[in-house]
């Protein structure tokens, strides 16, 4: 052009003064076009090359040039970019040629954003390079392709895709693998040397100066791929593998989850139609939630109907909601979902291969290592190294914060056909029971744990006490985790007429009840361990558990009729087991399902009558009766307005505690004496004592905190709200009433309404002032 520069010079020049004469900002003309700032500034100063033209065509029409300006900025641009090499130009006709892109490409927005940002700021001397791992079905493949084909204009010199075969039984080893890519770059025959070190050292030599982006798909494992990685230059690799491969070295790792809801509606309105979508919208949402929102199952789905085009989305739903068929009705031609799994698990080694299916037999929505040993029949070191291969394999989903792990809805399905191909009725019962009899005794020794009435004796019957759970805090970390296993353990051994440990492994969970209200399988609990007393003909066992069960309907489920007929229940067995320990339970729990019906009359005469039972007691736990019917009775008082007569009676149960109780431990009577406290607090509150109400709920609140109760702190919390508002301490009454609303409502607690009228009022006292 005669100026005495550079082109790629000129270009930088004549871009810079354009967008100084249009007034802009580097930020506004990059938003405006459509590239990052970065890529901007480098086109300023000349150190990229010159831009592809759909970048200078966007930057003109930001800038608003005439057709004149935007050629000459252009012709500059052109004469910036370096021309192909024969071989590149031999390479787009290789058999490594991008395929074809998915026109109908959905979601994964910010992963296709952070490739582009790699390739954009990459240091020539640490060529990028992007690794795609996961679970089979999400779409790797696709993925990859379609950022290939985004990020193509980048990489002028060539854009290959290797399929490394990493899925097969001899997955293409790395020599092979280099000859085909020095063939795409233009390097013929005899000029491929024969060791795979001479053919690694050629390769890094002919990237070395050139823009390439690769693909390497379906790797096999880090050794496969580390040969092929360009070692210096401004190549980009994208390697996809079903394995983690976690060895390899400085890469940036892209993690491709889950679609959401609306992405898999989305990818199915692509697929089939936005006016078949309108017409079905609800079975269009149930139709993702039945794949999982895996994208391949989603895309299974979609080809189907979009093949049939008058078949309703509903039958399809109505045929996958059936999950014996479910894995059946996801394929499309040669999409077939069960064929991705299989290929996958086909890899695995034997042992890994028999954990992967005997988990599907665990109970819960996720399984520890020690869960899925027993019902592989392995150690626990093999099954969690097992399990972290599986992870690695993208057929286990980690927990992120505990040694945990969980299948997608799809590999649960395949891993029970697999379990139902491969073993028999009799090993898979075998492992079921095997499991069922260690989880039960760990859960009962666990739960003993938190047992007032053996709060001196060390838990025993732990089938590993090397590994048990070394104090309270872990057991309840253990229970808590391991729930849904314990109460399918439960249930199991009730089948199988191991009642004795039923009723044992019940009565120690008890105490561990009280600290979890908000569980409502308290009720299945119980009603096993009524059941197993029952086919023992022991009616004081009878009596007990009826007593545990009426407690939680009355406080788990807010099943008041259940639990008043329950109680009535209780009592007959009690009073047929000359049991009196047990009738002034019933007592209670019957009072407390009238007062909760509305029938707070008959409640306080029950009341009555179970505090004159408990006051005969002499045993611990009478004592421990007569405390609680003391409170409550209290309580139901201060609820028909006689509130003074409440006063005098939580009072008499604080003074109980003060005085201390033979035979239980200090830190037992310290939450008796905490309950009765809330309680006078209460009281206080409804004589409008406020000051004198704080302190005891203060220490109530401390109390159950310290203990980790959130069923009883947070009423009491609650309760110190109120309080607070009506000291006009309203910074503090607000952020107590919000802490204690929050929690109650994970709580499910049914004092969730008093928190809204509190803060109402609270909100129409400040807004006043």
């Amino acid at each position: 052009m005669g100026t005495g520069t550079s082109a790629t010079g000129g270009f930088a020049s004549r871009l810079l003064g354009l967008r100084t004469r249009a007034g802009l900002s580097q930020e506004v003309l990059a938003h405006t076009a459509g590239i990052s700032v970065r890529a901007l500034a480098d086109l300023e100063r000349g150190r990229s090359k010159g831009p592809q033209r759909r970048t200078v065509q966007a930057l003109a029409t930001a800038l608003e040039l005439d057709r004149e300006t935007a050629g000459e900025l252009e012709e500059l641009a052109g004469l910036g970019r370096p021309r192909p090499r024969p071989e590149a130009a031999t390479s787009t006709r290789s058999a490594l040629a991008l395929p074809r892109d998915i026109g109908d490409f959905t979601a994964r927005g910010p992963a296709l954003d952070r490739l582009h940002a790699l390739a954009h700021e990459a240091d020539p001397g640490h060529p990028p390079v992007a690794v795609i791992a996961g679970q089979p079905g999400l779409g790797k493949t696709a993925f990859a392709v379609h950022a290939a084909h985004r990020l193509a204009p980048d990489f002028p010199d060539g854009q290959f895709v290797l399929d490394l075969r990493g899925m097969d039984t001899e997955p293409t080893t790395a020599r092979d693998a280099l000859a085909s890519l020095l063939r795409a770059l233009g390097v013929t025959e005899s000029g491929i040397p024969a060791g795979t070190d001479d053919r690694v050292g050629l390769y890094r030599a002919e990237v070395r100066e050139r823009r390439v982006l690769l693909v390497l798909d379906n790797a096999a494992s880090e050794s496969q791929v580390r040969p092929l990685l360009p070692g210096v230059g401004r190549s980009m690799t994208i390697v996809t593998s079903r394995q983690a491969l976690a060895g390899l070295e400085s890469v940036h790792r892209t993690a491709l989850g889950l679609l959401r809801r609306e992405e898999g509606v989305e990818l199915l309105t692509r697929i089939i139609g936005p006016e078949r979508v309108r017409h079905e919208a609800q079975a269009v949402r149930d139709l993702v939630d039945l794949c999982g929102y895996l994208p391949l199952a989603v895309r299974i789905a979609g080809q189907r109907l979009a093949v049939r085009p008058m078949e309703r989305v509903a039958k399809l739903v109505t045929q996958l909601a059936r999950a014996e068929r479910r894995l059946d009705s996801l394929q499309a031609g040669s999409l077939q979902i069960r064929a991705a799994f299989t290929m996958s698990y086909q890899h695995l080694a034997h042992p890994a291969r028999i954990l992967f299916r005997r988990a599907s037999l665990a109970a819960g929505p996720d399984f520890s290592p020690e869960t899925a040993a027993l019902l592989a029949d392995l150690p626990v070191a093999q099954a969690a190294r097992y399990a972290e291969e599986l992870t690695d394999a993208g057929l286990l989903q980690p927990d992120p914060d505990a040694e945990r792990y969980r299948f997608h809805d799809l590999l649960r399905l395949f891993a029970a056909e697999q379990l139902t191909a491969e073993d028999s009725p009799e090993v898979c019962e075998a492992a079921r029971d095997r499991t069922a009899q260690w989880v039960l005794r760990r859960a009962t020794a666990a739960a003993l744990r938190f047992d007032a009435d053996r709060h001196h004796e060390p838990p025993a019957g732990d089938p590993d006490p090397d590994h048990a759970p070394a104090d309270r805090e872990e057991a309840r970390t253990w229970l808590e985790a391991e729930r849904a296993e314990w109460l399918a353990a439960l249930q199991r051994s009730r089948t199988a007429a191991r009642h004795q440990q039923v009723i044992d492994a019940a009565e120690a969970m008890h105490w561990f009840s009280d600290l979890n209200q908000h569980w409502d399988l308290w009720a299945e609990v119980f009603t096993c361990s009524i059941e197993s007393a029952r086919a023992l003909g022991s009616r004081r066992d009878e009596a007990v558990h009826l007593n545990y069960l009426a407690w939680a309907h009355n406080i788990c489920r807010y099943d008041h009729p259940a639990a008043l007929a329950t109680a009535e229940r209780a009592l007959t067995a009690a009073r047929e087991a000359a049991d009196e320990l047990q009738e002034t339970w019933a007592l209670a729990y019957a009072a407390g399902a009238l007062h909760r019906l509305g029938r707070t009359g008959e409640g306080i005469e029950r009341l009555r009558k179970a505090v004159a039972l408990a006051g005969t007691l002499t045993s611990p736990q009478g004592r421990l009766a007569q405390l609680t019917v003391l409170n409550g009775l209290g309580q139901y008082l201060r609820m028909s307005g006689r509130v003074q007569e409440a006063l005098v009676v939580h009072r008499r149960s604080e003074a109980l505690c003060r005085n201390g109780m033979p035979g239980q431990s200090a830190e037992l009577i310290a939450m008796y004496h905490a309950a009765a406290l809330q309680e006078v607090g209460k009281d206080l509150s409804a004589l409008h004592r406020w000051t004198e109400a704080e302190a005891p709920l203060r220490q109530a609140l401390a109390h159950f905190e310290a203990a980790r109760m959130p069923a009883w702190s947070e009423p009491a919390r609650l309760d110190l709200g109120v309080v607070l508002r009506r000291l006009a301490r309203y910074d503090e009454a607000r952020d107590t009433l919000v802490a204690a609303g929050n929690a109650l409502a994970l709580l499910k607690s049914p004092r969730q309404s008093e928190v809204s009228t509190e803060l109402d009022e609270l909100n129409r006292t400040t807004a006043g002032e």
